[in-house]
């Protein structure tokens, strides 16, 4: 299911429009995407910067609702069974109902669910619906995540495990952290899982560089959020620029991505 070698590429469902959202995605699958990771919008993003907090915005100016992303991954699954994680504040699953929400993750099948503001300490009760319904359920590690907490997160995560690349919050960075080939060694210590490494990665040789580090996947969001904010006024446009972005990834990384 989730992979080793993967390119996973993000984007905020509805931005800037649902069908647009759409061909976003279906973009992302016809140029090899091996997963794909939806944002759900949220008015108050805990980890994104502001390119991904302006994508939220847009997408929640045209009125969406959680029935609206469920919609777009419903059409997205009838056009492939490629791997689905989502990303959301859990206030909007409490809001929706856990058990409501799983569900329908699981109807969908939606394989994988992250919610960055979800701590360890509150789990419980996520994971009892996880499990109930068959979804993984991800969590965020972060370079500053102590050895002993990632124990406690190895225990529960599955699908893969989100690696932070470096501090702060999403976006676009001129060069990955130096210092990620010895976090992720660190976090093989304790996950047997796929590392799947974002934050700051908004370039084909910032792929190249993660994969050399060792991770199992690379995670691209702002740059896709970008791409979008700049074709705003050209929809045909922003999907050959998407198409443009992901060529020049294959052809840099090709060995190590596998998604020619």
């Amino acid at each position: 299911m989730f992979k080793t070698n993967s390119f996973i590429p993000f984007t905020v469902l509805g931005d800037p429009d649902i069908e647009t959202s759409f061909n976003i995605i279906k973009q992302f699958i016809d140029s090899g995407a091996n997963a794909l990771e939806l944002g759900f919008p949220f008015s108050d993003p805990i980890a994104d910067g502001p390119i991904i907090q302006k994508a939220n915005n847009r997408s929640l100016d045209n009125q969406f609702k959680i029935e609206d992303g469920f919609e777009i991954i419903n059409k997205t699954r009838k056009y492939s069974q490629i791997p689905i994680s989502i990303m959301l504040s859990f206030n909007l699953i409490l809001q929706y109902g856990i058990d409501v929400f799983y569900k329908k993750c699981n109807l969908l099948n939606v394989n994988a669910v992250l919610c960055p503001d979800l701590p360890l300490e509150e789990s419980e009760e996520v994971m009892e619906y996880a499990k109930k319904y068959n979804i993984h359920q991800v969590f965020l590690i972060t370079p500053t995540t102590k050895e002993d907490r990632m124990k406690e997160y190895a225990k529960i995560c599955s699908g893969y495990v989100y690696l932070v690349s470096l501090l702060g919050v999403t976006g676009t960075r001129k060069e990955v952290n130096k210092n990620l080939k010895i976090l992720i060694e660190k976090v093989r210590k304790y996950f047997t899982i796929p590392i799947y490494v974002g934050f700051g990665i908004s370039k084909p040789e910032h792929v190249k560089s993660v994969f050399d580090a060792g991770a199992d996947g690379v995670i691209i969001g702002s740059a896709f959020c970008k791409i979008i904010e700049n074709n705003l006024n050209d929809k045909n446009q922003l999907i050959l620029r998407v198409k443009k972005f992901i060529q020049e990834i294959n052809h840099l990384n090709e060995k190590q991505t596998s998604i020619t």
